[in-house]
């Protein structure tokens, strides 16, 4: 697979996958992903648009920066390669990349770290948002469950790994978002070590902005969004 990746221009506008190397799916995987080493299995039922739209969310936050736009890239969307979410995290493999480029000027990497660190605000918002939806709606389905007539076992499992699932890829990128903005941290401290540079007060200034809204969505709902009336109260 990587073969042919390899001889083809996977990178469409803004940096993204072509949209003709892409499936609806295409990241359902996260799902296994994050419910592993748990006693369960991912639920049969289709997706939700929302649930994919938190899957496709989910992954930019996940994956790491340097592997990003790359000729591999679309390998790692679907899973076939990728960081191992089973393992330590190890806060100076970022760092690593970052100055393993011989060819990269200190400038370039000061570059580098600031726009990884803007690209995971921007990215905050809409995540967090979908996964409000996704965990509302599935408070109201498990609430549900009680009141549906014959429901069956396989129906009521494949509910509930679900429900599951969608908690756990929430879970993570919440892991994920403090465990990548401890790597910025090291990588900015290294930076102004080896390469001191006034871009650095730039750089933390905008990785302390991240901080601040990674720690205001873990006790707040997204701004403007607004919680739906549960059928069940009708």
């Amino acid at each position: 697979m990587l073969a042919v990746l390899g001889g083809c221009a996977t990178q469409g506008d803004f940096g993204e996958v072509r949209p003709s190397l892409t499936r609806d799916d295409m990241h359902d995987w996260l799902s296994l992903d994050a419910i592993a080493g748990k006693p369960t299995w991912p639920s049969d039922f289709p997706l939700t648009e929302d649930e994919r739209a938190l899957r496709d969310l989910a992954y930019p936050l996940i994956e790491q920066p340097y592997d990003r736009q790359k000729f591999y890239s679309v390998a790692g969307e679907y899973g076939v390669i990728g960081a191992n979410h089973r393992v330590p995290f190890d806060r100076t493999a970022y760092t690593t990349h970052l100055f393993g480029d011989e060819q990269r000027t200190a400038t370039s990497r000061y570059a580098a770290l600031g726009d990884d660190i803007d690209n995971d605000i921007t990215r905050l918002p809409q995540f967090f948002e979908t996964a409000a939806r996704v965990l509302d709606v599935d408070g109201k389905r498990r609430k549900s469950m009680f009141y549906v007539s014959a429901l069956s076992e396989h129906e009521r499992t494949n509910a509930v790994r679900r429900m599951d699932e969608n908690a756990a890829i929430v879970a993570m990128v919440r892991r994920s978002l403090v465990e990548r903005a401890s790597a910025y941290r090291y990588a900015l401290e290294r930076l102004v070590i080896i390469t001191p540079d006034a871009r650095a007060v730039q750089v933390e200034q905008a990785l302390n902005v991240l901080q601040s809204k990674i720690a205001y969505y873990r006790n707040h709902l997204p701004p403007g969004w607004v919680r739906e009336q549960s059928l069940a109260s009708n």
